[in-house]
C-alpha cells in the first residue's frame, strides 16, 4: 500500500510520524512524510522519504513573534492557543493542500494530523483516497476526560464530551474560511462543519491514558510511536558527568519559547540547591552561561537512552516528553505553558508519577523544591517503575501499522 502522512507542528510533533512512516516502510508499504522543513531531521535519519511543507514553525515560535508571546504570556489559554494555531494554518493552507495532493497521487490513504489536518482531509477528498486522522493528542469526543486543549480544572466532568465538540468546532471556525477558499481552487465544495467520524490512530499509551469505553471501534490508542533505537554513544562530557555521581535531574522544555527565561532559571537553580542537573536548552533561548557548575548543558540526546539514567525529568508536558519520561520509569515534574501540556501534566499526576504542575508563568523555587521531594519518595518511584515496565511492553508503531492496514481494507473514502 501507499501512504502519505501530513502533519504540521514542532519537532516533537513530527518525530513520532517519522517513526510511524519507518514502520510502514518496514512492513512493505510506501510512505512519505510531509512536515515543516525544520522538523524533518528524524525522518531523514530513518531513511523516510519527505516533502517540506511551507511555513517556518520555529520562526513562528520565537519569543519576539506574537504567535509564541501571546500564547505563553497569557497563560496558554484556549482562545490564545486557537488564534495562534489558526494564524499559522491560515497562512499556509493553500500551499499545504497543493503539496499533499501532489504527494498523495495514487495513495491508498492519507494520514493527517496537527495543523495540516484540514488540508489533508480536503486532499484525500480531492483524490478520492481514504483519510485517517492521527496524532499524539486525543481529540475524539468522550465523557472520560475533557478536551486536552482546555485545562482539566476548567471543565466539570458532566461537560467532558461537550468540551471536545466545542473545541473542535472552534478550531474549525477559526480556519474554515481559509480552508474553504483553498478547497475552492480545487473545485471542492465548501464545508460547513468539521470532519467527524473518521477513523483515528493515536500514538498514545493506553497505560497512561486508558481507552475510553465510549469511543467507537475505529479509534485506536496504539502506544507511543518510537523509531528503532540505533547504537548511540554519549559525548565524553555527558558520560563523565553521569559516572561522577548520583543520577541527575533532567531539565528541558523542548520547543517552548516565549516564557520568562530568567525567572524560571532562577527558580530552578535555587530549588536544585546544588543537586546535579542536566539542562537541555531546546528552543528556549536560555543562555547556558548563566548556569552554575552543578548543571551540565547537553545537546539533543535520545530520551530513551537518557531518561532511565536520571532521577526525575522536569519538562513542559508535551505528549512526547510526557510519554518518554513515563516509559523510562522515572517521575516527572511538569511545568506546562500552553495547549495540551496541562492535560498531560494531569495524566501524569493521576498516574501517581508527578506532583501537581508548577506554574510556568510564576515559577517559585519553593514549588520546584517541593516537587523534587515528591520525586524521591519511594512510593512514587515504585509507581513510576511499574508504569514504565507496562509502557515498554507496548509496541506502538507495530500496533498502529496493523490498525492502519485494517482501516484501509475495511473502510471507504
Amino acid at each position: 500500500m501507499k501512504f502519505t502522512v501530513a502533519t504540521y507542528g514542532t519537532e516533537g510533533d513530527a518525530r513520532p510520524f517519522a517513526a510511524l512512516c519507518r514502520g510502514l516502510l518496514d512492513a512493505g508499504h510506501e510512505a512519505r512524510l510531509l512536515a515543516d522543513a525544520a522538523t524533518l531531521g528524524g525522518a531523514h535519519a530513518l531513511g523516510v522519504p519527505t516533502t517540506a511543507l511551507a511555513g517556518d514553525i520555529r520562526g513562528a515560535l520565537t519569543p519576539d513573534r506574537a504567535v509564541a508571546a501571546g500564547v505563553v504570556a497569557k497563560g496558554g489559554g484556549f482562545s490564545e492557543t486557537a488564534r495562534a494555531l489558526a494564524k499559522i494554518a491560515n497562512e499556509n493552507v493553500d500551499s499545504w493542500l497543493r503539496a499533499i495532493i501532489e504527494a498523495g497521487e495514487g495513495c491508498d490513504a492519507i494520514l493527517v494530523a496537527g495543523l495540516a489536518a484540514f488540508a489533508g482531509f480536503s486532499a484525500a477528498e480531492f483524490l478520492g483516497a481514504k483519510s485517517i486522522g492521527s496524532g499524539m493528542i486525543p481529540i475524539t469526543p468522550t465523557a472520560a476526560f475533557p478536551s486536552p486543549f482546555l485545562p482539566p480544572k476548567w471543565v466539570p466532568r458532566l461537560l467532558n464530551r461537550v468540551s471536545h465538540g466545542f473545541v473542535n468546532a472552534m478550531l474549525w471556525r477559526a480556519m474554515r474560511n481559509k480552508t474553504n477558499a483553498a478547497r475552492a481552487r480545487f473545485k471542492l465544495p465548501p464545508r460547513r462543519a468539521v470532519w467527524t467520524g473518521r477513523p483515528m490512530v493515536y500514538g498514545v499509551s493506553p497505560n497512561l491514558l486508558p481507552t475510553p469505553a465510549d469511543w467507537p471501534a475505529n479509534v485506536h490508542l496504539c502506544g507511543q510511536w518510537l523509531a528503532p533505537t540505533p547504537a548511540w554513544t554519549p559525548p565524553p562530557a555527558l558520560a563523565n558527568f553521569l559516572a561522577a555521581g548520583e543520577a541527575p535531574v533532567y531539565i528541558g522544555f523542548g520547543s517552548m519559547t516565549g516564557f520568562d527565561n530568567a525567572r524560571l532559571l532562577d527558580a530552578l537553580i535555587e530549588a536544585m540547591a546544588g543537586r546535579r542537573a542536566l539542562f537541555y536548552p531546546g528552543w528556549s533561548g536560555i543562555d547556558p552561561k548563566a548556569l552554575p557548575d552543578n548543571f551540565l548543558v547537553i545537546g539533543d540526546t535520545p530520551h530513551d537512552w537518557l531518561f532511565p539514567r536520571t532521577a526525575a525529568v522536569i519538562h513542559h508536558g508535551g505528549s512526547g516528553t510526557s510519554h518518554s519520561a513515563a516509559r523510562a520509569g522515572v517521575p516527572s515534574i511538569v511545568t506546562p505553558f500552553a495547549g495540551d501540556q496541562f492535560f498531560w501534566a494531569e495524566r501524569l499526576r493521576l498516574a501517581g508519577v508527578a506532583p501537581a504542575a508548577v506554574d510556568g508563568r510564576r515559577p517559585k523555587a519553593e514549588a520546584f523544591a517541593s516537587t523534587l521531594d515528591f520525586a524521591v519518595d519511594p512510593r512514587v518511584r515504585n509507581r513510576a517503575r511499574a508504569l514504565g515496565e507496562a509502557m515498554r511492553a507496548e509496541n506502538g508503531v507495530k500496533d498502529a501499522v496493523a490498525a492502519i492496514e485494517r482501516i484501509v481494507v475495511n473502510c471507504t473514502p
